[in-house]
């Protein structure tokens, strides 16, 4: 099989670079298939890498936590992991070995030269950084509180509602 690289009217991450400038955000572009984000959520800001990929036509967004995972404690966030992963009907959280942090990852396909818009992009990064806000306490109750993965996840489905 081979693959077809298609011409594009506009490069994928040109549009994420416009929503980064129309929000405000801080970006990097060091590569032309490649620009980092800072987006605040509501544990922390989140470093937000898009990836263009040509041999797949693929978007790809991967946001990582500020946490280390001590070896100790691998197999309860793998374990953590594959219990949140359940849950998710967009993207997935891996554990990065060669960093050993928690990493949310998801791909929009893009293949037959089809052209992302700004509220593709803007809704890629909206359920990352939900997924992110939405879990990031879980891992830290594994880490920090020596909870097990499953009473960690009883913690993040568990939702409030109103204001105090």
């Amino acid at each position: 099989m081979e693959i077809e690289i298609v011409e594009r009217n506009e490069h994928p991450l040109d549009i994420v670079e416009r929503l980064a400038s129309v929000h405000d955000w801080s970006f990097d572009r060091a590569d032309v298939n490649e620009i980092s984000v800072a987006v605040a959520g509501s544990w922390g800001d989140y470093q937000i890498a898009f990836t263009w990929l040509d041999e797949l036509e693929a978007l790809h967004i991967a946001c990582a936590f500020d946490l280390k995972i001590p070896p100790r404690r691998r197999a309860d966030m793998l374990e953590l992991v594959s219990l949140i992963n359940e849950q998710l009907w967009v993207g997935h959280f891996d554990l990065w070995p060669s960093e050993d942090v928690v990493m949310f990852r998801h791909s929009l396909l893009l293949a037959g030269g089809a052209e992302p818009n700004g509220r593709q992009c803007e809704t890629l990064l909206k359920v990352a950084t939900q997924a992110c806000d939405r879990y990031y306490q879980s891992f830290q109750f594994v880490l920090w509180a020596g909870k097990s993965p499953r009473e960690a996840m009883e913690g993040a489905m568990f939702e409030t509602v109103g204001h105090a």
